[in-house]
């Protein structure tokens, strides 16, 4: 299908419990892996060259390169493993006292959820695994507020550059995973014992994949869009309209919860938008694909709705977009079993 060898990345969006929806079309995406390769054991991580994730999608990229403790050149969970996070955690993840949404004005006057739950199933699922152990170069997003700019963590940047740039995995979730008004911000030490005050990275990057394109960029060889293959998941956009009536006289109260939607929204839509230009002024539209549901159903837009009926809608709305997307998921899986492994590499960066 193509000549030369391309790098394949993988980024997945941000999206509270509606990281559900790419989990599933992932599942399904492995689940052709495993049946065209013939190998039933067969992880997203043995064909993906680069991932990238923010958010909620950052904890996906997590477990998807997390090694296994007995076999540390293997994955640990598979893409099924990956989403039962979310249906068997979220209700516990998204669980507030009456108390705790009283003392908060529902996420207007102190975070809205206590941390607790999130961090002790981080722990779970990652314990002391540090971010240059995983197993493929990853970026995953965050923000810090005192430094008031982006801070990228990058599994590669531990051999570059050594411990101030390594993190615990878990931390790197916490960080990228704290979004405004949800939970409170996330203190996080690089190994080096440096401490950073950060929260969720989907309030600049929501759509990684523009970050991810930039970085693979930088990689050993200078690879272009010719040189990629760039797969990009979304978890469903807001549709409701904000009506002018309502809006028109909303002050800072009114307008929280509204503007993080059109933040991550317009953020997603604008780096989908800049890719599509990139890779098709060079003729390589088809090396670039994105994944979003057409419909979320009777599924709750809410990043933060983990209630078991909605939950069963997320996971239905997955499966309908990996099926309308079969088509897609075939050519995906085909491009990643033919055109083969080119790893991503950096080269030291000198002091």
């Amino acid at each position: 299908m193509f000549l030369t060898r391309m790098k394949k990345i993988l980024a997945i969006d941000g999206g509270g419990i509606r990281g559900i929806i790419p989990g599933q079309v992932l599942l399904a995406l492995e689940q052709k892996l495993q049946a065209k390769s013939g190998n039933p054991a067969a992880r997203l991580a043995d064909f993906f060259d680069f991932f990238a994730g923010t958010s909620t999608g950052g904890i996906l990229a997590s477990l998807y390169l997390c090694p296994a403790e007995e076999t540390p050149r293997q994955a640990r969970f598979s893409a099924q493993q990956a989403v039962q996070l979310y249906v068997e955690h979220g209700s516990r993840i998204f669980s507030v006292s009456f108390l705790k949404r009283l003392q908060s004005g529902n996420g207007v006057l102190d975070e809205k959820y206590d941390a607790d739950a999130l961090e002790e199933t981080l722990r779970t699922y990652f314990g002391e695994l540090r971010l240059s152990q995983l197993l493929k170069p990853c970026l995953i997003p965050a923000y810090d507020i005192e430094k008031r700019r982006a801070h990228y963590f990058a599994q590669h940047n531990f051999a570059l550059k050594g411990p101030s740039h390594d993190y615990l995995v878990r931390e790197v979730c916490r960080a990228t995973s704290a979004a405004p008004t949800y939970f409170e911000t996330a203190l996080v030490k690089a190994l080096d014992g440096q401490a950073y005050p950060l929260i969720d990275g989907g309030v600049f990057a929501n759509n990684p994949a523009l970050s991810a394109y930039a970085e693979v960029r930088n990689a050993q060889g200078n690879p272009t869009a010719k040189d990629m293959f760039l797969v990009s998941l979304g978890t469903g956009s807001q549709t409701e309209p904000y009506p002018y009536a309502a809006a028109q006289d909303w002050g800072s109260a009114g307008w929280v919860r509204p503007l993080i939607d059109i933040m991550m929204d317009g953020a997603s839509e604008t780096t989908d938008y800049h890719l599509s230009r990139v890779f098709s002024a060079g003729g390589e539209a088809e090396q670039y694909v994105r994944l979003q549901p057409a419909s979320l159903g009777g599924a709750n837009l809410a990043l933060d709705d983990a209630s078991p009926a909605n939950l069963n809608a997320l996971v239905r709305v997955g499966q309908q977009t990996a099926q309308a997307c079969e088509a897609q998921l075939d050519r995906i899986a085909t491009v990643l079993l033919e055109d083969g492994p080119d790893p991503v590499l950096f080269a030291p960066v000198l002091s």
